[in-house]
């Protein structure tokens, strides 16, 4: 009883604004079945070889990068409403287009356009889930938020592994749907709400600079980088790792995915939840660094179902002890008028382990074996997770926290 009144409670104070931004995210990631089944696409359907497909697969990372750059300008000059609506529709033709594009070089540049008008949503919609919370739920937004991401990632694999068994067009054309409705549902709530910053994150005056600057935020943001290019190979090299080494089926590994999406949904309020009152930020990225670590450690010796199932458990615990806190440290330490360019910096990190992660995941694999992959993985994300522990206490310090932030 005592943990399901803190799993109510998790919700309690949530604004309206902040559950809506979640719909809208839900509707788009359910359509999310282009990027997880894409390295299998381009092995299985196209015929590329293992290395040819991660160097495509690094183009996302490449327009990643500068859609996170251009999102956060672009947020800072002409608001979050008008980025995150432009990002959904320009998104719809992309996604249309992409099936006819069958060789490497045209693949290579149509993922490149997608990823950067993609992109430039992400660090609009951070700074929209900033400007509608209270200061002391900023990461219980944050967690609703990529609840919705995960709901809609469980949605979108299991049903994108059927629909790819049939023809891998449905994939990009359904994609396109789910940008297209998101983007209409998303103008039609808050159309009238441009320029109402009904609810701002208190925060103690300050001279703004430029993240750029701030070096300590850029170590941060360094950490926030290798975290994020070990955990990011749940997108490309890991589902590779699926096929061709635990031999799974296209349905199985859509179904895997899906579990992990499920998991986090039911579980992410109530661990936030826990972590907030229970822990100091520094141990909570600690240990969400080292559980992650575990998980990819694990499938160097184990890769039967079962055992894919609980690595994705572990996995997904780590993933929500580090994610929505590494967005609230960046709401905290920015002001008013940056954080689209502390939001964008933030997103530039996660954007160049689509870059690196791909390319290097593949080349390790295909020269060393996986074995060799997935214990160096886990290394790295345990020295992240001690780079954390002693670095969050200088980010930090003389910082407008709550108990929330450590």
């Amino acid at each position: 009883m005592k943990l399901f009144k803190i799993y109510i409670d998790s919700y309690r104070g949530l604004s309206p604004e902040s559950w809506m931004l979640a719909v809208v995210m839900l509707i788009n990631r359910a359509g999310s079945m282009v990027l997880p089944f894409l390295g299998v696409y381009m092995t299985d359907h196209l015929g590329f070889k293992l290395e040819a497909a991660g160097l495509v697969l690094s183009c996302y990372g490449i327009g990643s990068v500068g859609g996170s750059w251009l999102g956060g300008w672009l947020t800072d000059r002409f608001g979050e409403f008008r980025t995150q609506y432009l990002s959904l529709f320009l998104s719809v033709p992309v996604f249309c287009l992409m099936p006819f594009f069958t060789t490497e070089l045209g693949l290579a540049a149509i993922i490149l356009l997608q990823s950067i008008i993609s992109e430039t949503f992400r660090p609009a919609n951070s700074v929209a889930i900033t400007k509608y919370s209270k200061k002391e739920n900023i990461t219980r937004s944050f967690s609703l938020n990529r609840m919705a991401v995960n709901l809609g990632f469980s949605i979108g694999p299991a049903l994108g592994g059927i629909l790819s068994a049939i023809s891998y067009d449905f994939l990009f054309y359904s994609n396109a749907a789910a940008a297209f409705l998101a983007g209409v549902t998303y103008v039609r709530f808050f159309r009238n709400k441009t320029g109402k910053q009904k609810i701002k994150t208190e925060k103690k005056p300050k001279k703004e600079v430029s993240p750029y600057r701030d070096l300590q935020f850029l170590k941060f943001s360094a950490l926030c980088l290798l975290f994020s290019m070990c955990f990011f190979q749940l997108l490309n090299t890991l589902t590779i790792f699926y096929k061709l080494e635990a031999g799974l089926s296209q349905q199985q590994i859509g179904f895997v995915l899906g579990y992990s999406g499920i998991f986090i949904v039911l579980t992410e309020m109530l661990l936030v939840n826990i972590a907030e009152k229970r822990m100091k930020l520094k141990i909570t990225l600690l240990l969400g660094s080292v559980f992650a670590g575990i998980s990819f450690a694990m499938l160097g010796w184990f890769y039967t179902l079962p055992m894919l199932f609980l690595s994705i458990t572990i996995l997904s615990v780590g993933e929500i002890w580090a994610f929505p806190f590494m967005s609230s440290v960046t709401a905290i330490r920015s002001g008013i008028g940056n954080q689209g360019a502390y939001m964008g910096l933030l997103g530039i990190g996660f954007s160049l382990s689509f870059i690196i992660t791909p390319y290097l995941g593949t080349f390790i694999a295909q020269e060393y074996g996986f074995k060799i992959l997935w214990i160096g993985t886990g290394s790295l994300l345990a020295l992240a997770g001690l780079g954390f522990y002693f670095q969050i206490p200088k980010l930090l310090k003389g910082q407008d926290s709550t108990a929330e932030f450590g």
